[in-house]
């Protein structure tokens, strides 16, 4: 209902409209950089990959890190929780998930467009066999934003420990001053294992990390996407404890150099989902199917209040300027699809799901099992 959305209202940057194929927007407040410029811009595009395919919608969007809609004050068939998109969601949360601006392009940190930057890293990825790469596991980021960061910049190496890791701390600021020479993507895949961490929430920095080739090392995270629900724990990542990260990270480089065929094929796996089932074409497939199943539960038609602004690609493109232009150029949408979106398939049936769970949840302990079993030996030997 009209009324459940504007609950949502408090907390949302904008609010959309898709009306007879177009979009409009009432902006309610600044996102943090260019945030909300090129989520929407991402959704102009998927209005030019499928035109006039999307039912008629109305929508509330929040473009900060954290999910604000907790499930557990929302309990009950008439509980009425407002609907709220965003980044990314957790297991006490309701907020709808929903892709990320970077794949747009993040003008701040000068990283392209998934589209054109997707085939740089796998390009990248050729320049070092998996065998010639650095042995040990590397990490590249902002500590400063969580603390579970500060906590893994302890497992660095130092004159008393080894932890198999080589940790870098990323300073945007000089990156900037210093025209990124040394923050390209598509050559940070030189180690034969990296670490993925969330931030504040979940990072945008998953997808690129697990573009690479190199095996991931995913330490657990309260956080998810809308794309890593799909991955499996020893197929396409490597888990890592997130209270005893020095150890486990330390043991999974172990393991992976005692075994380098399966720590391969894990980093195989994870570059192969993200190069196919990741690619920008499906993306947009996501992005039409959840506003598409989102627009079957609206019982009103939305109308465009007076105060509501039309958006058009063109209106956003020709007025930018630097780094937003040309990326706006470089992930315009030249033509629609000749195909229609992928088909939807059905739910998972609750046992299927629990199914799937579980063997997530068996791989996990699997590796931790290995992992006790590591650290008695060596305690043994000393």
């Amino acid at each position: 209902m009209r009324d459940m959305i504007e609950k949502a209202r408090r907390t949302a940057h904008f609010r959309l409209f898709i009306v007879d194929g177009k979009a409009y927007i009432e902006k309610y407040t600044q996102s943090f950089q260019t945030r909300d410029m090129f989520t929407l811009w991402g959704i102009l595009q998927l209005l030019r990959v499928y035109p006039g395919r999307l039912p008629d919608l109305e929508l509330m969007f929040n473009c900060g890190d954290l999910p604000v809609i907790p499930s557990k004050d929302f309990r009950g068939p008439n509980a009425g929780p407002p609907p709220l998109f965003r980044y990314c969601g957790d297991e006490g949360s309701l907020d709808i998930m929903f892709p990320d601006w970077s794949f747009w392009g993040w003008v701040e940190t000068n990283i392209k467009p998934w589209r054109s930057l997707l085939p740089s890293i796998k390009e990248g990825n050729k320049r070092t066999k998996w065998e010639d790469r650095v042995p040990y596991a590397y990490w590249k980021g902002n500590p400063n934003v969580a603390r579970t960061r500060m906590d893994l910049l302890k497992c660095n190496v130092s004159d008393k420990n080894d932890w198999n890791t080589r940790l870098y701390i990323q300073n945007w600021v000089q990156e900037s001053k210093r025209g990124y020479k040394d923050s390209n993507l598509e050559n940070q895949c030189k180690h034969r294992y990296k670490i993925y961490i969330e931030g504040r929430a979940w990072s945008v920095s998953e997808k690129y990390i697990m573009a690479c080739d190199s095996m991931t090392l995913y330490v657990r995270s309260r956080y998810h996407d809308f794309f890593i629900r799909g991955m499996e724990p020893l197929q396409h990542f490597w888990p890592i404890r997130d209270n005893s990260k020095c150890t486990s990270l330390k043991f999974a480089v172990e393991w992976g150099n005692n075994h380098k065929d399966k720590a391969k094929a894990i980093g195989e796996a994870a570059n192969n989902f993200i190069q196919e089932d990741l690619k920008m074409d499906y993306v947009y497939d996501y992005m039409f199917h959840v506003l598409n199943e989102y627009a079957k539960l609206l019982k009103f038609k939305p109308t465009i209040p007076p105060n509501a602004v039309e958006l058009c690609s063109e209106k956003m493109a020709c007025p930018a300027t630097g780094t937003c232009k040309k990326f706006m150029v470089e992930s315009m949408v030249e033509s629609p699809s000749d195909e229609l979106p992928c088909t939807l398939p059905p739910p998972y049936d609750p046992l299927a799901l629990h199914d799937f769970l579980e063997r997530k949840a068996n791989s996990t302990r699997q590796v931790e099992a290995w992992e006790n079993e590591y650290w008695q030996s060596i305690e043994k030997k000393q």
